[in-house]
């Protein structure tokens, strides 16, 4: 295990972060470590641990804008939303469980630092659609902000957007600045019974171009759906197809009276109300039914939604022990395979590439399979090499999270 520090503010990171750039000693940068299986392995000497950097600075109800540090748990955060009816709109997952860690350890920088959401972000967007600003510390050591608790705050680059999804590599955050929403009033989940993935597919892409403003569209094939929170309202075998419903009482019931008339030809219908249809969402949100096992690898794979029945019925032929779920109305593929040295990356990323491409994220592996295999997409060439100027540009000594998305030089 690394040498461990422990800043206790901003001033903190800076000082250590320009004695780590001097001396050349890397430094891994975690809060609860609840996505340490995320990408690829950090081997450093050292480690910064910016958990410790917790609590709510300021939190503005009445304008929707909550500023904390990045330390603060998820959960905390929705304990203190909820109270206002308010929430995080892009659906933070909890996905400690899938690397065998605890529930509800995730922090607000990791959502950040890893750019995770939930199924609702087809409509409501990503983490850095609702990242107003930050306060950090470059690779130099030097403490900066970007963006202010406005949204129409952009001159000259988004760094906001830009830190999102960069798992730590370019910025030590010590401090976020976040749009949060109003809570909607209900909740249901219309369901429809026993169609195969491409008749799912149809209907959820049915739904989405509906004028309905639908919240959620997942498809869990009968396997998956048998293990799901409502599984006890399907017969055995029957696959789910789901599709969330949000706003005021009264328009939740006619909105969903009006998908059920769209949809009645495509098989049996049901509706789930309140806490069923939040259970069922969670568990769709959290991949609950990969946990387990824990060696088997799981992949994220992004692709057209409607290719998405063709990718996994390519995979499926290869290795009939596949197994798989559609969010996002298909967009979204998470796929789980068993155990291989490779992780089955050309089956995979050849299925993907095949079918009009996308990405394929191997999203949990032992240590050995993550530091062979590229947990990310493959970037051409030239992207890459604009990835990598980024990098110089904030952190020109390779100090932060070396390694942790791509071989660092000489690796």
């Amino acid at each position: 295990m690394p040498e461990t520090f422990i800043p206790s503010g901003t001033t903190d990171v800076a000082d250590l972060i320009k004695w780590a750039a001097a001396e050349g000693k890397p430094l891994s940068l975690h809060g609860h470590r609840s996505k340490a299986g995320l990408g690829r392995p950090a081997q450093t000497e050292y480690a910064l641990d910016i958990g410790r950097l917790s609590g709510i600075l300021d939190y503005e109800a009445a304008e929707l804008v909550l500023t904390l540090r990045p330390g603060t748990l998820v959960s905390d955060v929705e304990k203190l939303l909820g109270a206002s009816n308010q929430m995080l709109a892009f659906e933070p997952p909890d996905y400690g469980p899938l690397w065998g860690g605890p529930a509800s350890r995730g922090t607000i920088g990791g959502a950040i630092g890893c750019n995770l959401a939930g199924p609702r972000r087809f409509k409501a967007g990503a983490v850095r659609d609702h990242l107003l600003g930050f306060a950090g510390v470059s690779g130099r050591g030097e403490i900066f902000k970007a963006g202010a608790k406005v949204v129409k705050n952009v001159t000259g680059y988004d760094l906001p957007k830009l830190v999102c999804g960069a798992y730590g590599t370019l910025v030590a955050l010590t401090e976020v600045t976040l749009k949060v929403l109003p809570a909607p009033e209900k909740t249901r989940t219309v369901l429809i019974f026993g169609l195969d993935d491409t008749k799912a597919i149809q209907a959820l892409s049915a739904a989405a171009t509906s004028p309905h403003e639908v919240a959620g569209l997942a498809h869990l094939p009968a396997g998956i759906a048998a293990q799901s929170g409502v599984g006890y309202v399907a017969k055995a075998g029957t696959a789910i197809t789901a599709i969330r419903i949000e706003g005021t009482d009264v328009s939740v019931k006619a909105r969903c009276e009006a998908l059920r008339d769209l949809l009645g030809g495509y098989g049996p219908l049901e509706e789930l109300h309140s806490m069923n249809s939040a259970w069922l969402w969670r568990e769709i949100r959290d991949v609950a039914a990969f946990a387990l096992p824990q060696d088997r690898v799981l992949w994220r794979l992004s692709v057209p939604p409607m290719n998405g029945p063709i990718v996994t019925a390519t995979i499926t032929a290869a290795e009939p022990d596949a197994r798989f779920f559609y969010d996002w109305a298909g967009g979204l593929i998470w796929l789980t395979l068993p155990h291989a040295h490779d992780a089955h990356a050309a089956l995979v990323r050849n299925a993907v590439a095949a079918q009009g491409g996308g990405h394929a994220m191997l999203f949990r592996a032992d240590l050995a399979t993550r530091a062979a295999v590229p947990v990310f997409q493959p970037q051409p060439e030239a992207l890459a090499a604009l990835s990598r100027r980024v990098k110089d540009s904030f952190d020109p000594m390779n100090i932060l999270n070396p390694g942790r998305m791509a071989p660092s030089a000489g690796a």
